[in-house]
């Protein structure tokens, strides 16, 4: 009785039936073709999906950081209000000397709430005071008109940078003189000349917050220089910001102002926990259609290997009948598959990177920026994304034949070499 070579006969058999140029004249054609489009298809979408959930996720929680950085440090006692109790300046981290692993920078900030008055309108807003230390990168790339004004430590700044949006609502513009109104005991008036317009699409953010010279606040707020109302850290990896947080906290909790207070560090997710738990749904949404779409492209496959068995069943009594086993057999039609699979595959990366790669660099789909938070659809691709989700779905879909597979054993080889 003869006998296969498990190493190269199954996989010699497979090539022959895939090389066929009889081919075209199968049943099993048009169904295998289907499946493979079917593979591709779903690829296609799965690395879309993928590409455009992280970047969505990535350009949102970039601008939420850099309205408020990574990391806050300021007085234990302060509450999510804008009006805030000052801590001082003179810290032993600050300014910044690499000391804390992670962290890239430290800056000063002050806030205070106030309304901006124009002749016809008023508009509520939060005055950000930044100091000579200011990063300026997050806020330079968002600028749509003028420029970021400069803050020293011996000329007090009357520039001011404010949003598109908040230049919208008040018919504002590039060199006009605005007044803001500050309640306290007694009110207060301010003047300040636009410098510069930006633009996050982040609404909620956009309406809200104006740039302005740190010493302003300070001065409004009757204090003196070296009082703010926190520091704000920005580190090297999002991923590692609580980390940071807790070695933050560990030096400064046993650290006491005059006053007796003491400081805390609070993280950007800490301060917009809505905002983030939101970010973080949106992977469940990629979980279902990776999910539905790598069904959909196995049971695709099921059918055209169902096909394809049946469409063999004769050359499958013939091996039987030469002492081939089923296991052997079963492995010529699962090399079949398997290239089939990887066939539909390559086409599915070809389609999916082409897509995403043109998106990245036209911007060509376009979405509602009020709804979405961005202007253009984003995209952000990972080679490690796109190779687990190869690997994922050649996977599922070789196990998922397994199962028909096992008809193979059901076979007589007496009626197969019959079966027409």
């Amino acid at each position: 009785m003869c006998k296969f070579s498990k190493l190269n006969t199954e996989l010699f058999i497979a090539k022959k039936i895939i090389s066929n140029k009889d081919g075209n004249n199968r049943i099993s054609r048009p169904i295998i073709k289907i499946a493979i489009i079917g593979i591709a298809l779903g690829l296609t979408v799965m690395i879309a999906s993928v590409a455009i959930v992280t970047g969505f996720k990535n350009q949102i929680r970039t601008k939420v950081i850099g309205f408020g950085s990574h990391v806050q440090i300021v007085n234990y006692d302060s509450n999510s209000s804008y009006e805030t109790l000052p801590i001082d300046k003179n810290q032993p981290f600050y300014p910044f000397k690499n000391d804390i692993k992670g962290v890239k920078h430290i800056q000063i900030f002050v806030t205070k709430a106030g309304i901006i008055k124009t002749e016809n309108d008023i508009q509520g807003a939060v005055l950000k005071g930044v100091g000579s230390d200011f990063d300026w990168s997050f806020f330079n790339k968002n600028l749509v008109e003028g420029k970021s004004f400069e803050v020293t430590d011996s000329v007090k700044s009357n520039n001011l940078l404010i949003s598109q949006s908040i230049a919208n609502l008040l018919k504002l513009k590039i060199g006009d003189a605005i007044e803001m109104y500050f309640i306290q005991d007694p009110p207060r008036m301010r003047k300040f000349n636009i410098c510069g317009i930006y633009k996050t699409s982040l609404e909620d953010f956009d309406k809200l917050y104006v740039l302005v010279d740190i010493k302003h606040i300070q001065k409004l707020n009757g204090w003196d220089e070296n009082q703010i109302s926190g520091f704000e850290v920005i580190t090297s990896d999002f991923d590692k910001i609580d980390e940071v947080a807790e070695e933050i906290n560990f030096i400064v909790a046993n650290n006491f102002n005059e006053d007796g207070s003491t400081l805390k560090a609070i993280t950007i997710k800490e301060k917009f926990p809505q905002l983030f738990d939101w970010l973080e749904l949106q992977n469940m949404n990629v979980w279902v259609i990776l999910i539905l779409m790598v069904i959909v492209a196995g049971f695709n496959m099921v059918s055209g290997f169902l096909i394809l068995i049946l469409e063999q069943t004769n050359m499958i009594g013939i091996l039987k009948s030469l002492g081939s086993n089923n296991i052997s057999i079963r492995k010529i039609f699962l090399y079949n598959a398997s290239y089939l699979t990887a066939v539909g595959l390559f086409w599915g990366n070809i389609i999916g990177i082409s897509l995403c790669v043109y998106q990245y660099y036209t911007g060509f789909f376009k979405l509602d920026s009020e709804s979405y938070y961005v202007d253009v659809i984003p995209i952000n691709i990972e080679v490690l994304d796109i190779l687990m989700l190869n690997i994922g779905t050649m996977l599922i879909t070789v196990i998922m034949l397994l199962i028909p597979s096992m008809i193979i054993s059901k076979i007589s080889p007496l009626k197969a070499i019959q079966f027409e």
